[in-house]
């Protein structure tokens, strides 16, 4: 983020404005909505400038017809809007050196900041920006906000404004506090202010207040997918924008985590095959006294709770302590990780069923129905496999399954760094050894993994292990 997004309080502060034709006139009117007055070097004004700097009363001031650096003395910013780029450069650079922001109307490498497109409900104000990259872009964002947010979130945020130390008084608690805001947002009172129904709404506001209490805490378990962001539910979004607290395993991404509410606390709380981890158990007590402390918690886990990820431990954890919950499904690594390396998991000619399998350590794989695992025409993908590889292919090979059986290794599955390598089930101890394979990964056994070859759409084209090794 090259620019920091700032709404500055100009309000009868001076801003110099450099130029005084029609674009000048369009940042002036601007200005003055917010309270700013305005100091004017141009050596001609538009009409509607020219009466506004002929009014002794009015919030316009023409200093001069040219522009010298004294000008700039005074002022807390500084628009330049002319065509004469040498000027605008000059004003750009005398800002500069006096610490000043200074914007050159269509010229971002000039300028210390940017005026960004605005939908104005007052008081709310919503500004959208590209960076100066692709200003066309920006308003086409402006407009499709202005059609989805209409005149009464204007008039709702000043309802609440005007309740908000009684609301303060009513629940001092935070989170009580921002439930309730919550629910008037989405509920009868914004309702009634959509209507034009404003007294309505203020009766409404008072008597939810007057019922509101301080609620108990609740705890979300949350799937966040494999790692794309775009995988999320909207139910998962939600979540992470109502939580007091989140609980995120390492394998989370980033991406995932900016969606969440800004002043959300986050705590890792993830595992690592040979690394650090929290145990288990001090996850359910971290669960249960940030509940018990009021919050909404959010146990954000990757892929899908459910589907080895201990979800199940979790919610008897919760239950036990009399914890309220909810579940919110993500999309599990293999259904994910297949898809973004073009691997149907089923195929009518290939696969009539699925078997999801974890491999996490000696003692998981000693207890797996190997002979059932070894059949053919199904598809197993293994979970945290990585550090099994020669024996998984041992195993399988041992109970009949054939070497030469297709097998996908993906890593980093749907994020930017994706890497796919296609091999046969006998080549998995030489790719344990040479192929620098890291976690996270999904292993995939089955003829429906040698498709990716011929599918693969998204990030790198899959690396083929046997020809790497011949070549080698």
């Amino acid at each position: 983020m090259r620019y920091f997004p700032l709404f500055a309080d100009l309000t009868d502060r001076s801003v110099l404005v450099v130029g005084g034709g029609d674009v000048a006139e369009r940042k002036v009117r601007l200005l003055l909505t917010s309270g700013a007055r305005v100091a004017l070097v141009a050596r001609t004004l538009t009409p509607w400038l020219t009466a506004q700097a002929a009014d002794a009363a009015g919030r316009i001031v023409q200093l001069a017809a040219e522009y010298t650096d004294a000008h700039l003395a005074g002022v807390v910013l500084a628009i330049v809007a002319t065509d004469d780029r040498e000027l605008n450069a000059r004003v750009a650079a005398d800002a500069r050196a006096r610490n000043l922001l200074a914007n050159v109307v269509d010229d971002a490498g000039l300028s210390g900041f940017i005026v960004p497109a605005i939908v104005d409900r007052s008081p709310v104000v919503i500004a959208v920006s590209t960076g100066g990259a692709a200003p066309v872009l920006a308003r086409l964002v402006r407009e499709r906000l202005e059609s989805l947010i209409d005149e009464s979130f204007g008039t709702l945020a000043g309802l609440l404004a005007r309740w908000r130390e009684r609301i303060r008084a009513a629940l001092p608690d935070l989170a009580s506090r921002r439930r309730f805001y919550e629910s008037a947002i989405r509920g009868r009172v914004a309702a009634r202010v959509r209507a034009g129904r404003a007294a309505e709404a203020e009766r409404e506001l008072e008597s939810e207040l007057a019922a509101a209490s301080p609620r108990a805490g609740s705890v979300v378990l949350v799937g966040a997918g494999p790692g794309d962001p775009g995988l999320l539910t909207l139910n998962a979004l939600r979540a992470l924008q109502d939580a007091d607290v989140i609980l995120h395993d390492r394998l989370v991404a980033d991406e995932v985590l900016a969606l969440a509410r800004r002043d959300a606390t986050r705590i890792a709380v993830g595992k690592e095959a040979g690394g650090h981890s929290m145990a288990q158990v001090r996850i359910h007590e971290l669960m249960i006294e940030q509940a018990r402390s009021g919050r909404r918690v959010v146990r954000l886990k990757g892929g899908d709770p459910f589907i080895f990820g201990r979800g199940g431990e979790e919610l008897e954890a919760l239950r036990a302590a009399g914890i309220a919950y909810e579940v919110v499904p993500g999309i599990t690594a293999a259904l994910a990780c297949a898809s973004y390396a073009g691997i149907p998991l089923t195929h009518r000619e290939h696969a009539q069923s699925l078997r999801l399998v974890t491999a996490h350590c000696g003692e998981s794989v000693d207890t797996l129905d190997w002979q059932a695992l070894a059949q053919g025409r199904q598809t197993l993908a293994f979970y945290m496999g990585v550090g099994r590889l020669a024996t998984i292919r041992d195993r399988l090979i041992e109970r009949g399954r054939a070497a030469a059986t297709p097998v996908a290794i993906i890593e980093n599955g749907s994020r930017p760094d994706q890497r796919v390598t296609l091999a046969t089930l006998d080549d998995l101890p030489d790719l344990a050894v040479r192929g620098g394979i890291r976690s996270p990964a999904l292993l995939i056994v089955g003829e429906v993994a040698a498709l990716a070859g011929e599918m693969a759409w998204f990030g790198a084209p899959p690396r083929v292990w046997t020809r790497m090794r011949r070549a080698a």
